[in-house]
């Protein structure tokens, strides 16, 4: 088995490809280990002394480290943990994993539903290229409110992709959109 590994924007992050399929259908954010008792690939990472935070999305895992290990010391465990789990015939996740926000498609309103569409169409293909994910969690009073995941979630770059890159494309293609915040 043959791991590929590229760096993201965010450098606390490394995204693994594993060359099959991680998650048949949607992401799953588990921002510490105490989160992961739904997966067995995301519990032997977080066995990995330095991961902080472990992202699975169709054909990837994006991993965060703590500020104190740098990747050279760290990307070999990694590495050994992933493999370790896909030969071991173990699934991603076990039993029914709880509903991903982001694969919910109801709209409260033909706004909600072009905003939707825009981030499903042209911004989380983009994020998901540098291990991230962004799900929409509400619209409110002009303001769309997203969750960053992954790489994007503490990356340094993240601020400016949102406000420059998601909120331009929100406001140019919804009027009623006046600003985009992230929220946890």
């Amino acid at each position: 088995m043959f791991i590929q590994t590229e760096q993201t924007p965010n450098p606390a992050t490394l995204k693994f490809i594993p060359g099959r399929a991680v998650l048949e259908s949607g992401t799953h954010d588990f921002p510490n280990a105490d989160a992961a008792g739904l997966s067995p690939l995301a519990r032997k990472l977080f066995d990995v002394d330095g991961v902080t935070r472990v992202f699975l999305g169709s054909d990837f895992v994006t991993v965060t480290k703590a500020a104190d290990i740098d990747w050279p010391v760290l990307k070999p465990a990694v590495l050994g943990a992933i493999m370790e789990h896909f030969t071991s015939g173990q699934p991603v996740m076990a039993g029914a994993p709880e509903a991903n926000p982001s694969a919910s498609p109801e709209a409260d309103n033909e706004v909600e539903a072009q905003i939707r569409d825009l981030l499903d169409t042209r911004v989380r293909p983009a994020v998901a290229q540098d291990g991230g994910d962004i799900v929409f969690q509400r619209f409110e009073d002009g303001v769309v409110y997203l969750h960053m995941q992954g790489s994007c979630s503490g990356c340094p770059s993240s601020t400016a992709t949102l406000k420059m890159g998601i909120e331009n494309l929100l406001r140019h293609y919804v009027p009623e959109v006046t600003e985009v915040r992230a929220v946890d």
